[in-house]
C-alpha cells in the first residue's frame, strides 16, 4: 500500500541523487529498526552519492553502537534550513523526536514508514504496512547492487529487531527474501542477533526479574500487566532503555494473549503492548495518541497508574 503513485520508488531514487543539504530524522525513543534505517540511509546515501546527511535522534541503547557509524548521529539541533529532511519510521509527524522542527522547516520533506497507523505526512511519502520494518521498506527502495555491507547491516539489524527474530506475524515471505539478499552481502547474523537482542547486562536481568515479579494476570489468564516505578530504575542505577525487551518476555507467557507493560514519564505513564493472535493492540494505541503495530504497539498517557491499568485492560477485554 502506497500513499502516492506507483512511481513513488523512482521518485525516492531520482531524490537520493540529488545532491544537497540532507538530514535524516526518526521518531521519539528510537529502536532497533528506527536507528538501524536512519544509519542505513545514511550509508546509501553516502557510498553511492558521494555526500554526508546528518542524522538525527534521541540517545537510544547502547546495544546499538554495533552498527557501522553510530558517531555520526546527533542528539542536539542548532536551527538551520534542509533542502530536504528524511523522516524514517515515524508513524506520524508528533512521533518525531530531536529534529521535528528540521523536519518541518525543510524545502522538501520525505517519509518513509510501514506502520499501519501511518496516515500520512510531508511532501511525498512511501507508506507499506505490510512490511514487516522500515529497513524492508527501504529494500524496496535501495538497488541491490548498491547496497553495501555497511548499509546492509544496518537493514538486518531493523528487520530482525522488528520482526523479533523472525517471530513475528509480519514476517512474510519477502520479508525472508530481503533477509537472504542482505546475508550474500556479508553481514555477520550471529553478531546482530545475539548482541543487539538477545544479550542482556546483569542490570536488564534484575529489571526483567522485578518486572515478572510485579506482573498479574487478568481475563482468566489472557491478559498480563507489569510495570517498573522511577524507585525500581533507580535502586539499580538503571535507564528507562535497560527495560527493553521485558514486553516481549511477558508476551510469551503461557496463556496469555495480550502483554501491557507500563513505566513512569513526565505527567504519566508509557504504556507497551504486544498480542499473539485475537488483539490489535495498534488499534488500542491509536486512540490514546500513539500507533505502531496490529501486534506491537504503544502509547503515553495521563492518569494514575490505577486508572491507566484498569482502562487499557478493559479495551483489550472488549476484543477477546
Amino acid at each position: 500500500m502506497e500513499k502516492r503513485p506507483n512511481d513513488t520508488i523512482k521518485m525516492l531514487r531520482a531524490e537520493f541523487a540529488n545532491v544537497r543539504k540532507t538530514a535524516i530524522v526518526g521518531h521519539l525513543h528510537p529502536d532497533g529498526d528506527c536507528i538501524s534505517s536512519c544509519l542505513a540511509l545514511y550509508h546509501y546515501l553516502k557510498d553511492n552519492y558521494g555526500y554526508e546527511a546528518d542524522v538525527y535522534l534521541e540517545p537510544y541503547p547502547s546495544v546499538f553502537d554495533m552498527l557501522p557509524d553510530t558517531a555520526v548521529i546527533r542528539h542536539t539541533v542548532k536551527p538551520e534550513v534542509y533542502d530536504v529532511v528524511y523522516s524514517l519510521d515515524c508513524a506520524d509527524l508528533d512521533r518525531i523526536g530531536t529534529g521535528k522542527e528540521l523536519f518541518k522547516s525543510a524545502k522538501k520533506r520525505v517519509m518513509i514508514d510501514h506502520h499501519i497507523s501511518n496516515d500520512g505526512f510531508g511532501d511525498f511519502y512511501k507508506i507499506d504496512p505490510q512490511a514487516s520494518a522500515t529497513c524492508e521498506v527501504l529494500c524496496q527502495i535501495f538497488e541491490e547492487d548498491k547496497i553495501s555491507k555497511e548499509c546492509a547491516q544496518c537493514l538486518y539489524t531493523g528487520i530482525v529487531h522488528d520482526t523479533g527474530v523472525f517471530k513475528h506475524s509480519n514476517t512474510t515471505r519477502k520479508t525472508m527474501e530481503y533477509a537472504g539478499m542482505l546475508l550474500e552481502k556479508g553481514v555477520s547474523t550471529t553478531k546482530i542477533i545475539d548482541e543487539t537482542f538477545y544479550q542482556k547486562t546483569f542490570v536488564q536481568n534484575q529489571l526483567l526479574g522485578k518486572a515478572l515479579l510485579k506482573s498479574q494476570l487478568y481475563a482468566d489468564g489472557q491478559i498480563i500487566i507489569s510495570n517498573l516505578s522511577e524507585q525500581d530504575f533507580e535502586e539499580l542505577h538503571a535507564s528507562t532503555s535497560d527495560s527493553d525487551g521485558i514486553i516481549d518476555q511477558l508476551r510469551i507467557t503461557k496463556g496469555v494473549e495480550a502483554a501491557i507493560f507500563l513505566y513512569p514519564i513526565e505527567n504519566g505513564y508509557k504504556v507497551s503492548m504486544r498480542s499473539n493472535e485475537k488483539v490489535k493492540v495498534s488499534e488500542i494505541a491509536k486512540t490514546h495518541g500513539g500507533g505502531g503495530h496490529i501486534r506491537a504497539a504503544g502509547c503515553s498517557m495521563k492518569g494514575t497508574l490505577k486508572d491507566i491499568q484498569s482502562t487499557i485492560i478493559s479495551e483489550i477485554t472488549e476484543q477477546l
